[in-house]
């Protein structure tokens, strides 16, 4: 695929927040992408936020970035919930049909868990793994393991390594939910229907146009549908090694500025 149509086709973009915005393990939003985001909306392209994390577990930084760029489009806990505008377009929570036989699976196997809304994340414990696995992300979480009994649940996690990854998928309990795994000590679970591809899509119909006109940005396994299904996706070059081939294009790591070197590249900034 070549930049050529680029300028003329996208009229959104999305962007990953961890290790493609911005550098969790040091806490570094790099100098060059606020400037280059807040040139893309001066464009008129929209600007918007694709992540795994719900919006109370955003980082100060990025706060900030949303806060100077202005941007008002967030597809939140892999697309589970998704706002645009002022408005909630998508708020998906997992039926607690679903989520009891899931905490009650983990409890019986001793696994620490967490279940998150798009306000609050409440931990189990606060054992070694969930500090390895959360605390590099934020430290806004409580401890409550029957959290879920009384909120409305969008993903859970669990602080679980690939050792035991054969017992969570041979269970049968998770027949209905997604696993993506997105530390040593950590996997993502929500519906099967959720993907930020689809909290994406959700945004562009609302809006009236289609995932070809679309281009995101990404770096983990989370991001592979999303990739996919817009009309351009951009892999940063640290990304997963399983991404980088479902991605149209390969731009610099996030630390070498990649965002604003691919969004300089195909002209949709100067």
């Amino acid at each position: 695929m070549g930049l050529s149509k680029i300028t003329t086709q996208v009229k959104a973009v999305f962007f990953d927040i961890d290790d493609t915005l911005y550098m969790k393990t040091t806490d570094t939003l790099p100098e060059s992408v606020i400037p280059a985001l807040k040139k893309l909306k001066d464009a008129g392209i929209i600007v918007g936020i694709a992540t795994g994390r719900v919006e109370a577990a955003f980082p100060e930084k990025i706060r900030h970035l949303i806060q100077e760029v202005g941007i008002d489009t967030l597809v939140t806990s892999n697309g589970q919930f998704v706002q645009c505008q002022g408005k909630v377009l998508r708020n998906a929570a997992i039926p607690n049909s679903i989520v009891k036989p899931v905490i009650d699976f983990f409890r019986k196997n001793q696994i620490d868990y967490a279940v998150i809304n798009n306000d609050k994340l409440a931990v189990s414990t606060r054992s070694p793994r969930v500090i390895d696995a959360l605390d590099p992300i934020t430290l806004n979480y409580q401890v409550d393991p029957l959290y879920y009994e009384n909120h409305p649940i969008l993903q859970i996690l669990s602080f679980t390594d690939e050792s035991q990854d054969p017992l969570l998928l041979n269970s049968g309990v998770f027949s209905t939910l997604k696993l993506v795994r997105w530390h040593p000590y950590s996997m993502d679970i929500f519906e099967t229907s959720g993907s930020k591809a689809r909290g994406i899509e959700t945004v562009v119909q609302y809006l009236g146009f289609g995932m070809e006109n679309v281009m995101a940005f990404g770096d983990g396994l989370n991001d592979l549908e999303m990739l996919s299904e817009v009309g351009f996706g951009i892999a940063m070059g640290n990304a997963h090694e399983e991404l980088k081939p479902k991605a149209d294009f390969i731009t610099k790591a996030v630390y070498e500025d990649g965002i604003e070197h691919f969004l300089t590249k195909s002209g949709l900034i100067k």
